[in-house]
């Protein structure tokens, strides 16, 4: 059930100007093959490795009608099949299709006595404001996007620097996306208030999912992810059109205490969630790394090694037992596809 994983799965966050280099090369998952970065200008920017979408950062903000700002209230990252042929994330479709890629976002952001969605976007939206930094190379790639979290008002609630860089990694694992978000609080202090379920950094697989196979990994004996506090990391594998994927979610230990992951969905959405707040002229940085591999989940000891990595840990830690949970036996989620531009009846 656990397999391999690379230990080439780190390095440093490299931001540089505008920059967009093509190196000829090997397929995508080679180390050969280089970087670049494509933009489709108000749409959105895909990750090449080897001249094959890896990732694809989803842009675009249009308000010409409720299904077309439905579909584009918030900027978030899909990760791509080996091929670089489709997304094996969710976008604007299916169950709970607010769920998207990779995310952030909470339900309940307090400010000036209210209250505000931006998990299912009831409340306001994320519109992206453009690039600070752009950059590729036979390495990596690397970008750095301003947005604001808006509330219904158009009042600015808060301002967020997200920097996510994509590196390669060998068999069986092919991606390291690191996902940085610093959070500003332009007007009054904001309160970051939610729960595991509508709240934090999380990862959405594809809707068409087989249910029955998704399973998740703690890196503890006994865990219970309802009740256990700050995991170093989570592992999900599951199910897509017959092919196997895994993903492993670590939270860097500068991130605030208390985070609890929702992990044990049938669909795949899972996340690292905390409450906190956000004070003017003091703005919140949280650091999140994930790996994703092509087929069952790596051994526990290869991705506490990576952990350590990620988090600056000098010597190895000690490799954790693991609990390993399928959903096949919990009760079928519940709930409806929504149809574009129509509230959703509750978030999810």
């Amino acid at each position: 059930m656990i397999g391999h994983l690379s230990r080439r799965c780190g390095g440093r966050l490299l931001l540089g100007l505008s920059v967009a280099v093509a190196l000829t090369g090997a397929s995508g998952a080679s180390f050969g093959a280089g970087f670049s970065l494509e933009d489709k200008p108000g749409e959105h920017l895909d990750v090449l490795l080897g001249g094959r979408v890896v990732a694809r950062y989803m842009y675009a903000y249009d308000t010409s009608s409720p299904e077309r700002r439905f579909e584009t209230y918030k900027p978030y990252l899909h990760v791509f099949d080996a091929e670089g042929t489709r997304p094996i994330t969710n976008g604007p479709a299916g169950l709970y299709p607010h769920h998207r890629g990779i995310f952030i976002g909470w339900s309940r952001l307090g400010f000036q006595g209210r209250s505000c969605d931006l998990w299912g976007m009831g409340g306001g939206d994320m519109v992206h404001q453009g690039f600070r930094d752009r950059h590729a190379s036979a390495h990596q790639a690397s970008f750095t996007a301003l947005v604001r979290w808006n509330a219904k008002t158009g009042e600015t609630i808060l301002e967020e620097y997200r920097t996510i860089t994509v590196r390669p990694a060998a068999k069986p694992c092919r991606l390291v996306i690191d996902f940085v978000s610093t959070l500003s609080a332009p007007r009054s202090e904001v309160a970051l208030g939610g729960d595991p379920e509508h709240a934090g950094v999380h990862y959405r697989p594809a809707n068409e999912l087989d249910k029955a196979r998704t399973l998740y990994v703690f890196p503890r004996e006994k865990a219970d992810p309802r009740v256990d506090l700050d995991y170093p990391w989570v592992g999900e594998s599951y199910t897509l059109a017959g092919r196997r994927h895994s993903v492993v979610l670590m939270n860097h230990p500068e991130n605030p205490k208390g985070t609890k992951y929702s992990a044990y969905r049938d669909y795949g959405r899972f996340g690292a969630f905390f409450v906190g707040s956000v004070r003017p002229s003091q703005p919140l940085t949280l650091r999140y790394r994930f790996l994703v591999a092509d087929g069952e989940m790596p051994e526990a000891e290869v991705i506490q090694k990576c952990w350590d990595e990620f988090a600056g840990v000098k010597g190895p830690s000690p490799v954790p037992k693991t609990t390993v949970i399928p959903v096949a036996s919990r009760p079928a989620e519940k709930g409806k596809a929504k149809a574009p531009g129509k509230p959703a009846a509750r978030a999810k």
